[in-house]
C-alpha cells in the first residue's frame, strides 16, 4: 500500500487535526513520544505519513506533491497562492482578516487616498486594495508586531489577523474593515487527488462527519 502523506502545521493545529483523525481511528504513536528526533511518522498498519512543517511551507510541499494532503489556515493557503485544492474547513482555529488601524485613519481610508499598509500578508493586502477597494497603496512587509506600525507613524492602516481584538483595543486600534473569515483547511496535491482518490474522499468524508457532529 502506498502511504498517504499528510503535511501538518507545527502548534497547537497539529494536535487539534490528529484528535480529530484519532475519531475515525487513524492515530500516529510516533508522534506521542515528545522526546522523539524523528521528522517523519508512520502508522504503517494504515498507510499514513505524517510530518510537521512550519505553516507556510505546507502549501508548498503540497503542492510540489512531498505530501499528499496538508493542514494549514486559511491565510497561509491565500498568501502563498499555491496550485492545490482546497477541500475541507476543519472549523479550527476560527479568526479574521482585518483592517485595522486607528479610528482616525478611517477617513483616509474612505477617501481612498494614498496610504500605507503595514502587513505579513503582502499578497493579501494588495489583492484586497487593489482589486476589492481599487485603491493605490503602499505595501510594508513586517514580520514582527503589526500593531506597532500605525503607533510609531510606520504606516496608516495595517492587515492582520484579528481574533478577539483585545490586542488591537490595548493599543488604541480598531478593526475598519473585514477582508475575510479565516480558519484551518484541508488542501490536497492535484494528482493525489486523482491517484488515490478514492481513499482521500473517505479521509475527507469521515472527518467532515466528525466536524460537524462536534460544531
Amino acid at each position: 500500500m502506498r502511504y498517504i502523506t499528510i503535511a501538518l502545521a507545527k502548534g497547537r493545529l497539529a494536535k487539534q487535526t490528529m484528535g480529530i483523525l484519532s475519531q475515525i481511528g487513524i492515530t500516529c504513536e510516533e508522534m506521542e513520544d515528545k522526546e522523539s528526533r524523528k521528522l517523519i511518522f508512520t502508522n504503517e498498519e494504515m498507510g499514513y505519513r505524517f510530518f510537521l512543517a512550519k505553516a507556510n511551507d505546507v502549501p508548498t510541499y503540497v503542492e510540489y506533491g512531498a505530501a499528499d494532503i496538508g493542514i494549514v489556515g486559511k491565510d497561509t493557503i491565500v498568501e502563498e497562492g499555491r496550485k492545490l485544492y482546497e477541500v475541507l474547513d476543519l472549523d479550527l482555529g476560527k479568526c479574521r482578516m482585518c483592517v485595522a488601524g486607528p479610528e482616525s485613519a478611517r477617513e483616509a481610508l474612505d477617501a481612498g487616498r494614498m496610504i500605507r499598509v503595514a502587513t505579513k500578508y503582502p499578497a493579501i493586502a494588495k489583492e484586497y486594495f487593489n482589486n476589492v477597494r481599487h485603491q493605490t497603496v503602499e505595501i510594508i512587509k513586517l514580520n514582527g508586531s503589526i500593531e506597532l506600525a500605525p503607533i510609531v507613524g510606520l504606516s496608516e492602516v495595517i492587515v492582520d489577523i484579528v481574533e478577539t481584538g483585545s490586542t488591537l483595543r490595548e493599543n488604541g486600534l480598531v478593526v475598519l474593515e473585514e477582508i475575510m473569515p479565516l480558519s484551518a483547511r484541508m488542501v490536497v496535491n492535484r494528482v493525489s487527488m486523482k491517484m488515490e482518490q478514492e481513499r482521500i474522499s473517505k479521509l475527507i468524508g469521515d472527518m467532515r462527519e466528525v466536524i460537524e457532529k462536534r460544531g
